[in-house]
């Protein structure tokens, strides 16, 4: 390729000569060069680029098809058949760049536009587990404080991670109100369009820590990308040095500590700041910690007993007679005890003392019914005495419990009074001894011969209060001495 100095030369010496041969001996090159460089220096605007037709023209259109059915998936080793079957007939070469381009053309065009995360103080624990050949490593991460946590493992089994978690709120000395997870088995009980349905024990130990259960969604990494970077540094920072043995996790898990004092006590270059002092500031937003930490593994049931009770921790709870005979769970949640019977929470009780009973009131159909021994006639005299109302019931048992033993054969008497005096005129005497206690059937005859006139019990009125008078007073000064030096 000739420089553009040379180029002016060929140009010049066409001026001079006039002719394409006379030029190119001049300058040492062969006419049709010179023809070319006169041409392209008289030609003002450049030619028109014409695309040359390519064999994969052909197939374009069923690659772009494919390629957009397949979430640009496929590859071109699975799709050439089909283009050998469209009448391409380029090389596999040429059909990898065709496919390659397409696949990057539709990429351009669904690509999804992701946002840096935004955390909140006290608001996301990011958890998720890797593993090292037969040792697994358990990783958790405080997103707003970037505080982390690993520990290692012999499984991922839902009981470890439970007890994994547990210790990282310890650790953390709060609980955050969500738990960020990926699909990890042993949380998942199931999906339902694209809806992760946690296991009845995980919601348990969410309800018992009182934080929500969350999930990423299904292959996507990057929505946990913090605890992902996470479980690579922990391996590349703490798992190659130490070389831990799942044989020994106590002394593995023991350097894993120091290995997170180390980690949360220098600057991040995220955040620019200590996690460990800013997790002073984000943990009073956690909530606090349980009473009583949960039972994880085993679970604890008792069998309903004939009182529609059962037994735990030397106290009685009651349940729902329908359970009768019935084994149900019994789940401790912070100061509340829950019975559950197939997945439903049947009954939830305060915690008690031992010896003592919690008793709800619907469990039995309502409150208890305060005690009534009432009267029972057995013979027509003390129906006919039962007959003048509540105030002879409550004559009668005034009179049994004053030791009136003689009460039984002055039931007559009573009732001759009736027919002497009247019915309205004995149940008022009636009342009237029962006012005043006065129990023997000699008293109720009293008070039917006193007659209307006596005096009826009146309420306490209001305090007397009676204004006293002001004294006049004097003032100090009169009782100064005058005259003293």
């Amino acid at each position: 390729m000739k420089s553009a100095r040379e180029k002016m030369d060929m140009i010049a010496a066409y001026t001079d000569v006039g002719s394409y041969r006379g030029a190119a001996a001049l300058c040492g090159v062969d006419p049709k060069t010179v023809k070319r460089a006169v041409e392209r220096a008289q030609r003002t605007e450049p030619p028109a680029k014409t695309d040359r037709p390519r064999n994969t023209d052909g197939v374009s259109d069923v690659v772009a098809k494919r390629v957009e059915a397949t979430d640009g998936r496929i590859s071109a080793k699975r799709l050439l058949p089909e283009a050998r079957a469209a009448g391409f007939t380029g090389s596999a070469r040429n059909f990898r760049r065709l496919v390659a381009d397409a696949k990057a053309e539709w990429r351009r065009e669904h690509r999804r536009g992701r946002r840096p995360g935004v955390w909140s103080p006290g608001e996301t624990l990011i958890i998720d587990w890797g593993s090292v050949g037969p040792l697994h490593v358990f990783c958790a991460v405080l997103a707003w404080s970037r505080l982390r946590f690993v520990r290692f493992a012999a499984d991922e089994t839902a009981q470890t991670t439970f007890g994994l978690l547990a210790e990282c709120f310890e650790a953390i000395g709060g609980v955050p109100k969500v738990v960020l997870a990926d699909r990890m088995g042993c949380l998942k009980g199931g999906v339902v369009m694209n809806v992760v349905v946690p296991t009845p024990d995980y919601v348990r130990f969410a309800t018992h820590y009182k934080f929500r259960p969350d999930f990423c969604e299904g292959h996507d990494p990057e929505s946990k990308g913090m605890v992902e970077h996470l479980v690579g540094y922990a391996k590349r920072d703490l798992v190659v040095p130490t070389d831990p043995s799942v044989e020994d996790l106590v002394a593995a898990n023991a350097e894993a500590g120091r290995w997170c004092e180390e980690v949360n006590a220098a600057e991040h270059t995220e955040i620019a700041a200590v996690p460990a002092a800013r997790l002073e500031t984000e943990r009073p937003l956690l909530h606090p910690l349980p009473s009583l930490r949960p039972s994880i593994g085993k679970v604890v049931t008792r069998k309903v007993d004939k009182l529609s009770c059962v037994r735990f921790g030397s106290a009685r709870y009651s349940a729902p007679v329908s359970l009768i005979g019935r084994t149900v769970e019994v789940h401790v949640v912070g100061d509340r005890l829950r019975l559950v019977h197939f997945g439903a929470v049947m009954a939830d009780h305060p915690l008690v003392a031992p010896g003592e009973t919690s008793i709800m009131d619907d469990h039995y159909g309502g409150p208890r019914p305060h005690p009534r021994r009432a009267p029972r006639p057995k013979n027509d005299t003390e129906r006919a005495v039962l007959a003048l109302g509540p105030a002879a019931e409550a004559f009668v048992k005034g009179a049994a419990a004053s030791g009136a033993t003689t009460l039984g054969t002055e039931l007559r008497d009573l009732l001759r009074l009736e027919a002497a005096h009247g019915r309205d005129q004995l149940v008022a005497a009636l009342e009237r001894a029962v006012c005043f206690g006065r129990w023997r059937v000699a008293d109720v005859r009293s008070i039917l011969e006193a007659g209307r006139g006596v005096p009826g019990p009146a309420r306490p009125g209001e305090a007397l209060v009676v204004p006293l008078p002001v004294a006049a007073t004097r003032s100090l000064a009169d009782y100064a001495p005058e005259g003293l030096s």
